[in-house]
């Protein structure tokens, strides 16, 4: 499997703007992957999915998704928490129908609980949604990813350690959310080395050969993540982060949250080829 860099849902240049327009306009312009964004809400049907999937299996595209933003499985509200679970479980499923290979999502907020507790729970939730989807024969990566705020579940080590204990259950890296996280510290090539070191001390080295990944540039302060940025306007170190995922072997798919979308996509494109042409 080789690294694919893609868009964070459809391209604004595609035409159709549909999710096959922008399956067919990531082939056009030269890119492997493409994150369907379910962020509000799953609105696509199974039937519609499995059309995308042909679509996608004819340009050669490998797919990912991302849940909606509305997760909390950390809630102190029952009826949340299972809202919550239902809206990963149906993005999932719709996903998987499309022949996505991986879904993400937040998974939670701390609020006052210490954070061992608020793991404690967000495990049970994990364990849950994988047995029902295993029941099913459904066999997406559950990836909760590492989060841009420190009110939010999703440091690396607890990212990681669910990886460890729940099959089926692997991280998705967000590295501008890490850089955000740190209020600017995450940001040099040693950083973005141990960061792949760690995961592949405790996860072995598949995860390293299917990693799901997010990459833009990311507006920032005290509190974490304010929004993301296109490339020239901010102090992200995206050629650090490509030139760490060449020395370390990794492949899988980098989703480019930018708001230009395919600009910036192919500017990672562009920089990966030329670092990696070089290696």
């Amino acid at each position: 499997m080789s690294l694919r860099i893609g868009t964070a849902g459809i391209p604004h240049s595609a035409k159709p703007r549909s999710t096959e327009g922008g399956i067919k306009r990531v082939a056009e312009l030269g890119m492997g992957c493409m994150e369907i964004e379910f962020v509000r809400s799953v609105q696509m049907k199974e039937p519609r999915a499995a059309k995308v999937k042909e679509v996608a299996e004819a340009e050669g595209i490998e797919l990912t998704v991302h849940a909606p933003y509305y997760v909390n499985l950390n809630s102190r509200e029952a009826d949340k928490v299972a809202a919550s679970r239902e809206r990963i479980l149906k993005a999932a499923r719709v996903g998987w129908a499309a022949g996505a290979q991986s879904v993400t999502f937040h998974a939670a907020f701390y609020h006052d609980d210490a954070h061992g507790d608020v793991y404690s729970k967000v495990r049970r939730e994990m364990q849950e949604l994988r047995r029902i989807l295993d029941d099913e024969g459904n066999g997406i990566d559950l990836r909760p990813e590492t989060t841009g705020s420190p009110t939010q579940f999703g440091t690396v080590s607890e990212i990681v350690k669910l990886s460890q204990e729940i099959d089926g259950v692997y991280p998705c890296i967000d590295f501008s959310h890490l850089h955000a996280r740190t209020n600017g510290e995450y940001n040099t090539y040693d950083a973005f080395a141990e960061l792949l070191e760690f995961i592949q001390k405790e996860l072995g080295d598949e995860p390293l050969r299917r990693l799901h990944m997010h990459l833009s540039g990311i507006d920032y302060g005290p509190k974490g993540e304010k929004k993301h940025l296109v490339f020239p306007e901010a102090d992200m170190n995206y050629e650090a982060v490509l030139e760490a995922l060449i020395d370390y072997h990794v492949s899988g798919w980098l989703i480019c949250e930018s708001p230009v979308l395919e600009d910036d996509a192919q500017i990672l494109q562009d920089a990966y080829n030329r670092l990696r042409s070089k290696t």
